[in-house]
């Protein structure tokens, strides 16, 4: 994938992140308060650098040297820490950018989220940032922290509760307080984090740009984020490509919704496209994993830390209770993993070995893992001996914690381990903290709930189908090649336009007259369907515009004269060109094509089936554009409703080839028109037969004012 125009600044976040000396200016000497929590953190873990207490009231503060101004600073500063009023700190930025220090942390609330004057201040801070080149987190953030470095710029009371434990996982997070709270909780679930980044109100640094700053560093292999929206879309897509090229997942948790800017009452697809499903969309396009709750997020970070993503979605299921395994298998198909059985031969095998376990997969052991514990390493071995199976959950409850059982289960995980490094091992263990700290240290992530185990093995699936496959180019053009009509866009002309851009539509005849109609109607073949053409009618339903199924020249005729005379009653201004003929189209399966201006992503494409599931049931899909033929088949796979495009009850294969192909080049006609383009729609768009293409029957398009 080629680069966005604007890449992400994969280097300026360093100075910030892993600083060799730190300012805090509003520094107190009380440790459990707001300026005096960073000094304390960081004086107490050992930061190997310069740390530059700033306050011009005391001679030393918590034991340290203090200075009256960030000016008096006898060193270079590479990071400072804000904590000042908010009538201060833009005066604050400005001495500090100055005096040299190549990035701010602003723990000041009242801002932007105070309205108009918090709104002037802020922009006064992005100017700063943008005009020294001095990086800004913030304001109204609650810091950032670099775990392996001692570096703790925050002033959480999560602390208190223990120190984050340095590890692999970076997290970004819009909100303090939830990051905060994410921090604990990976604290707490033992997962070691490298760095913790809070960017508050982004007057310069955003999560998007840390996302990429993070897939860049080599100490960082998952990357965990949060946000309640994204302002910058080629930041955003450059450093998603970026983790996706170095293998990098990226869990992320996007709440909130905004509003699509477009009259919903325009075309169904922008009022089906709110920013949420937008955001969906994109994330699947990028190969994200969304969460939408805090175990989930842990859960997916934790176990994507151990590095194994397994090749397949085929996955094993061993336990020690029959009823646990239906249990893990009702989830793994739920979630459409592959519950393959294990072959014949193997299965004689398990079963000559324990006549009545039960060996097909589920593999279950039963409690006889009591009297004879090699019965796991053994039935594990055959389970992978079969090469089957790139996962493997195994539910073994609190015997694999039993004093009499960690030994030999855990020596047949590591040995298994070892033997199959490729094979993800996920267990589902209840013990002690030292226990289950064995069996990860064997390669094995533990969870206390199977179906989070199950749950688990989905997520790191997903990534290595993602890691697998290249990434579309979403790269806009510079400049459009041909600009839309100026003025509204009749229906002809809409469906001229998409023929041209390579998304085939109905074989008609616009008609001015009624014996025009009815030479189209003998040309075309009987039954024909008329509609009348007016660039001012969008919705043509809606005064009677459209008669279907005529079957004879007198119909044709008749409905004519209807059809137009319905038109000049209900609109008597409007432009009447006339209306179109064309022949009937029957079988096949309705679809919805559309596109939508997004207010953060720009051109965005929408696919969908048609009638009940479009109109209640709300089944479709949306990618960013431009987006080549690979990335439609998976959007077209994503419906609930696709196996009707596959055929079911004796209905033959749709042409998803062609439909696929359709909605590749629309996507390129969104793009290209991304300047002078509203909205567009094509609907129905009738999926033929395999091998037959498909044709859309009605076509809008809405030029931007």
């Amino acid at each position: 994938m080629t680069s966005p125009q604007r890449p992400p600044s994969t280097g300026s976040l360093t100075a910030l992140l892993e600083p060799h000396s730190v300012a805090i200016i509003g520094a107190s000497d009380n440790p459990t308060r707001i300026g005096g929590r960073p000094l304390h953190y960081t004086k107490n873990a050992g930061f190997s650098g310069a740390i530059y207490p700033v306050n011009p009231n005391r001679d030393t503060v918590q034991g340290l040297p203090a200075f009256a101004s960030i000016g008096d600073v006898p060193g270079p500063v590479d990071t400072a820490i804000v904590a000042v009023p908010a009538s201060t700190v833009v005066a604050t930025a400005e001495d500090c950018a100055s005096a040299g220090v190549k990035a701010i942390v602003i723990f000041s609330a009242g801002f932007a989220e105070m309205g108009e004057e918090g709104q002037r201040h802020q922009a006064a801070l992005s100017r700063i940032a943008s005009s020294t080149g001095m990086r800004i987190v913030g304001p109204n953030c609650l810091g950032v922290y670099n775990a392996e470095h001692g570096f703790f710029g925050t002033f959480t009371t999560t602390f208190e509760a223990g120190r984050p434990q340095t590890g692999r996982v970076g997290i970004v997070s819009q909100s303090g307080a939830y990051g905060a709270h994410l921090s604990l909780l990976a604290t707490r679930r033992g997962i070691g984090i490298r760095f913790w980044v809070t960017t508050g109100n982004e007057c310069d640094v955003t999560v998007a740009e840390t996302i990429g700053w993070l897939a860049n560093h080599p100490d960082v292999s998952v990357i965990v984020a949060y946000a309640e929206g994204i302002r910058d879309r080629d930041r955003l897509f450059a450093a998603l490509a970026l983790a996706h090229e170095r293998r990098k997942p990226v869990i992320f948790q996007k709440v909130g919704r905004t509003e699509i800017g477009a009259a919903a009452v325009q075309s169904h697809t922008a009022s089906l496209a709110g920013s949420d499903a937008v955001y969906e969309g994109v994330f699947r396009q990028f190969g994200v994993y969304r969460t939408t709750s805090t175990e989930e997020m842990l859960d997916v970070a934790y176990a994507a830390s151990f590095g194994t993503f397994p090749s397949s979605r085929r996955v094993g299921l061993l336990s020690i209770s029959g009823g646990v395994g239906v249990q893990m298998a009702d989830e793994a198909v739920q979630r459409g993993l592959d519950v393959t059985p294990m072959s014949e031969a193997a299965q004689a095998k398990l079963k000559a070995m324990l006549p009545f376990a039960s060996p097909r997969n589920p593999v279950d052991i039963t409690a006889h893992a009591f009297n004879d514990p090699g019965l796991v390493g053994t039935n594990l071995d055959v389970m992978l001996a079969e090469g089957t199976y790139d996962s493997i959950v195994a539910f073994f409850t609190y015997v694999a914690a039993a004093e009499s059982m960690v030994g030999p289960i855990s020596d047949s995980m590591r040995a298994a381990k070892a033997a199959h490094p490729e094979c993800l091992l996920v267990l589902s263990i209840v013990g002690p903290r030292e226990v289950v700290a064995r069996y990860e240290e064997a390669g094995c992530p533990v969870f206390e709930d199977p179906t989070r185990a199950v749950r688990a093995v989905d997520a790191l699936s997903r990534f290595s189908q993602s890691f697998a496959r290249p990434l579309s180019d979403v790269t806009l053009p510079q400049r459009l090649t041909r600009p839309l009509p100026a003025g509204p866009i009749g229906e002809a002309v809409a469906k001229e336009l998409f023929a041209e851009a390579g998304v085939a539509t109905v074989n008609e005849r616009l008609c001015v007259t009624a014996d025009d109609a009815v030479s189209a109607a003998d040309a075309l073949g009987f039954p024909v369907a008329l509609k009348i053409a007016s660039p001012d009618m969008l919705h043509k339903t809606d005064i009677g515009g459209v008669v279907l199924g005529l079957n004879s020249a007198a119909e044709v005729s008749d409905a004519f004269d209807a059809v137009t005379g319905r038109a000049r009653m209900a609109a008597p201004d409007a432009q009447i060109d006339g209306a179109l003929v064309s022949r009937m189209v029957t079988g096949g399966v309705e679809t919805i094509m559309g596109v939508q201006q997004d207010p953060t992503f720009g051109p965005v494409v929408m696919f969908g089936l048609g009638g009940v599931l479009v109109e209640v049931l709300k089944d479709v899909a949306f990618r960013v554009a431009p987006f080549d033929v690979a990335e439609a088949h998976r959007m077209m796979r994503e419906l609930r409703g696709f196996p009707l495009l596959e055929g079911v009850r004796g209905r033959p294969r749709g042409d998803i080839a062609a439909t696929a192909s359709a909605l590749a080049a629309l996507s390129r006609f969104a793009a290209a028109h991304q300047d002078d383009l509203e909205s567009a729609e094509l609907n129905p768009v009738v999926v033929l037969p395999e091998g037959q293409g498909l044709v859309a029957l009605d076509a809008l398009i809405v030029p931007k004012a």
